[in-house]
């Protein structure tokens, strides 16, 4: 089999999502996101996230194997640059696995008609989440009861870091 030079290489993001679903087989990680930049030496960005989240020896793993996928199929002499990382803490929530672990975290929401929610995290369910809104009332902050936000609504949300 003949391989493509290396500066010409043409990767197929479709067979790069395979070869990462195979670098995640049996380690209880996913993948939140996969770039593949069309550059002459192309970047592929891949972001993983797990129930409780992930760390450099999760991220060194899936780097190996995914360099070893990438080597198999499109040669040891393709050229391109592999990011292998997790979300960071400021990065929005993307997909419905991540809010598990961030329950009993305050969240922010931007739901899609415009309006932004804020407070605890209480559940989730495959069709969403419940939050604990807190508003503001003059100088006093009052928390309402937990509603329920369908995933379809939630436009972003994102971790509230506190630093008290």
């Amino acid at each position: 089999m003949s391989h493509t030079p290396a500066v010409m290489a043409q990767f197929d993001q479709t067979r790069i999502q395979q070869l990462l679903a195979d670098a995640l087989v049996d380690s209880g990680l996913y993948a939140v996101s996969l770039t593949v930049s069309d550059a002459v030496m192309p970047k592929i960005t891949v972001t993983l996230d797990g129930p409780n989240g992930l760390g450099i020896q999760e991220c060194a793993q899936v780097t190996r194997r995914l360099n070893r996928g990438m080597e198999e199929t499109y040669g040891e002499e393709a050229a391109y640059s592999l990011e292998v990382t997790s979300p960071g803490a400021d990065q929005p929530l993307t997909d419905p696995r991540q809010y598990p672990r961030h329950i009993g975290r305050s969240l922010l929401l931007k739901l899609q008609d415009g309006t932004e929610k804020t407070g605890p995290l209480t559940a989730v369910t495959p069709e969403g989440i419940e939050l604990e809104e807190v508003i503001k009332v003059r100088t006093k902050k009052s928390t309402l009861p937990a509603a329920f936000f369908p995933f379809g609504d939630i436009k972003e949300a994102t971790v509230v870091i506190s630093f008290k």
